[in-house]
This record gives structure tokens, C-alpha cells and sequence, in this order.
């Protein structure tokens, strides 16, 4: 796929000013709150810095891949585009909503294949009308056939991704913010996958793709940013940010 330049004076369609997050670890909260009770010191207490002073815009047209080593803040800071994590510090800012695409949402244990596609196209903004209208489609793409009719608790973890990217895929919206979708199931159906990622970029303005996948970043942005502990190393064509990613040592 040859990926096209944004023009030069395209408007912004995403801005990111200086922008920190901060999270408390899980794990450590209720041992914190105990301690605060306690009115005691509170030693639990830990704050991951996760992204720290990020800055960059995105033109209209523009599609740019996100890399770096695990922890360094990439999905992190794709949850704060999308308008899921507040940024600590610092300013995001996005001309139309923001939808982001993950194949880790959680859907409903006991629901069945087909209860959670239309469950999620609901949550998508679908009406009912557009789901029944769709719903085979979807469920074809899955290619998960007769299990759609079973609990999603039944299901391995690569059917899981399967029904989830195909109801993820189901809207075209103008800002597509993709984590590392195109990682699904098997060969043949990650061709598939990318073929429709590639469909959707023909009517989304602006992509972001967070992926540990080299060859699907060359095969749909023409930018990247090098993410790392929390801050950009380096951010450019496609082939220098790269090569100088994989001369790391």
C-alpha cells in the first residue's frame, strides 16, 4: 500500500501540548487507603509517570505509527488521545471524536457471540435498525460460524479478538486511533484484518497506530513516533525513525 502525504497546510486534527500522565498502580490502592485511614505515612503509595511532556500535532490526511519498547508509554498516551485518561499535565486537543480501536476491551463473559456484537455496536453508536442490518456481516467476519451462539466465556483468547476487532471495525470514523489491532488470530486472518484497516483508512482523515508490528506501520503510515520511557526520541519519515529504532541496541 502507498500511503499519501497530508498536505502541507492541512488543518490540525490533533494537537498534543506538553502533555504528562500519572497513574497510581492498581495493586497499591488498597494498602494506600488503608495507610491514609490510618492517618499514617503512606509508603504504598506508587505513581507511574507514564508520559512525560509529549508534544506533536497531526494533520488531516495524515497517518502516523506510534513504536517503542513495552512500558514506554504508547498505549498510555492513545487512551488520553481517545478522551479515556486525563492528562496529568499539559493539553489535548482534537477536532472531531476521537475513536479508539483495541482488541483488549472487555465484553460480557456470559453473553453469546451475537449478544455482545450487538452490545458493542450499541456502545459504538449504532441504532437498532443499523445493527440487524449489519449484524451478519459482522458475525461473518468473525468466521467464528456456530460459536457465535455460545457464551463468550467459551471462547480462547483468539476468538475473543476476532469478535471484538470485527465489532471495533464496524464504523468509519474520521479519527481512528488503532492499538494494536492488526496482531489478531492466525496469517490468513490477519491478512484479512489488514485489508480492512486498509478500507477504513479510505474514510478516516487522520490515523494513529500504536503497533510492536514494523511491516503493518510501513504499510499504512508515512510518519512515526519513536516512544520511549514516557518521551519522544524520535519523530519522522518512516524510514529514518526505523532505522534508527532497530540500530538500537
Amino acid at each position: 500500500m502507498t500511503v499519501a502525504e497530508p498536505a502541507l497546510d492541512a488543518p490540525l486534527s490533533i494537537s498534543v501540548r506538553a502533555v504528562h500522565i500519572e497513574y497510581e498502580l492498581v495493586a497499591e490502592r488498597r494498602a494506600a487507603l488503608r495507610a491514609r485511614f490510618a492517618r499514617s505515612a503512606d509508603t504504598t503509595r506508587r505513581v507511574i509517570h507514564a508520559v512525560k511532556g509529549v508534544s506533536f500535532d497531526v494533520r488531516e490526511g495524515e497517518a502516523v505509527g506510534i513504536i517503542g519498547s513495552n512500558g514506554s508509554g504508547k498505549s498510555t498516551l492513545l487512551a488520553a488521545i481517545a478522551g479515556l485518561l486525563a492528562p496529568s499535565e499539559g493539553a489535548i486537543l482534537v477536532n472531531e471524536e476521537p475513536k479508539l480501536m483495541g482488541v483488549g476491551a472487555t465484553l460480557i463473559p456470559a453473553s453469546t457471540g451475537y449478544r455482545n456484537i450487538r452490545l458493542g455496536c450499541l456502545a459504538l453508536g449504532m441504532s437498532a435498525d443499523e445493527i440487524d442490518e449489519r449484524l451478519e456481516q459482522i458475525a461473518a467476519f468473525t468466521e467464528l460460524g456456530e460459536a457465535l451462539d455460545r457464551p463468550l466465556r467459551t471462547y480462547s483468547s483468539g476468538m475473543r479478538a476476532r469478535l471484538h476487532f470485527a465489532i471495533a471495525t464496524s464504523v468509519s470514523p474520521r479519527v481512528l486511533l488503532i492499538d494494536e489491532a492488526l496482531s489478531v488470530g492466525d496469517k490468513q486472518f490477519r491478512e484479512k484484518s489488514s485489508a480492512r484497516i486498509t478500507s477504513l483508512l479510505r474514510d478516516a482523515g487522520t490515523l494513529i497506530l500504536v503497533s510492536h508490528s514494523l511491516p503493518e506501520i510501513r504499510n499504512h503510515c508515512s510518519r512515526v513516533i519513536w516512544l520511549e520511557q514516557g518521551v519522544i526520541k524520535m519523530d519522522g519519515p518512516i524510514d529514518e525513525v526505523i532505522e534508527a529504532f532497530q540500530a538500537e541496541p
